[in-house]
């Protein structure tokens, strides 16, 4: 028996839902992939600890991709059964970016220090290593900063030990040899740098969590009214 009056309202709001629901797992996907590109690319970032922020975007996304399948066929065909596991789904799912949004805040300190290891080590191969050398000086001028936590720095690393000289792209006005002049250099750690970017940022980043949020809570709203329309069709019958 099929549901009537205000339940193929609902049954209609799923099929929307699950469609800005589809949208938001591609994002998610999207997002996730973009973040491990960027942190591996631009940053040079291999540790599985910096890693562990996109994997779990890419992952979330996938699932939630996946959960909307359960959400249209369930609501299509009215299952009882179907709707259940998209409404339980959808649970774990909010649930679980829960425990990730505050894993993140108490562990946020933690992929600083990464960040940071990781910098320094390309510091240290920057004479040495073409990649490492290309990286640093993509993130120096990009974030307008020298060095890991300072332009001091550069002090400890070759070519640059004890020189008071720094890369070129510390230079606010980047031409040959500038890193000599040290009115013109940038002293600002990256670190630092890419701390603030982040913050700036944000704001963005938890409108979206809330906003995904927001449409998880309304579709385990209407996945419990339609569930309910479903079973008690079951019951006249």
């Amino acid at each position: 028996m099929a549901v009537e009056g205000g339940m193929k309202c609902v049954k209609y709001l799923i099929f929307l839902f699950n469609l800005l629901f589809c949208i938001c797992g591609v994002a998610l996907i999207g997002l996730g992939i973009y973040v491990q590109i960027y942190l591996n690319e631009t940053l040079a970032i291999k540790s599985a600890s910096a890693s562990g922020a996109p994997i779990v975007l890419i992952a979330v996304g996938v699932v939630i991709f996946f959960i909307s399948f359960f959400g249209c066929c369930g609501a299509a065909k009215e299952n009882y059964c179907m709707v259940t596991t998209f409404a339980v789904l959808l649970v774990l799912v909010f649930l679980v970016e829960i425990a990730a949004a505050i894993a993140g805040y108490v562990f946020r300190n933690k992929v600083q220090d990464v960040y940071r290891d990781t910098f320094k080590d390309s510091m240290s191969k920057y004479n040495s290593t073409k990649q490492a050398k290309d990286k640093i000086d993509e993130v120096q001028k990009a974030f307008k900063c020298c060095g890991a936590n300072a332009s001091s720095d550069w002090n400890d690393y070759a070519p640059f030990n004890g020189t008071g000289i720094v890369p070129d792209t510390c230079c606010k006005v980047i031409t040959t040899n500038c890193g000599r002049n040290a009115t013109n250099i940038y002293t600002t750690g990256c670190i630092q740098s890419i701390d603030e970017s982040v913050k700036r940022n944000v704001g963005i980043i938890a409108g979206v969590a809330l906003g995904i949020a927001f449409f998880e809570i309304l579709g385990i709203v209407f996945s419990c009214c339609l569930m309910k329309g479903i079973r008690s069709g079951y019951e006249v019958m």
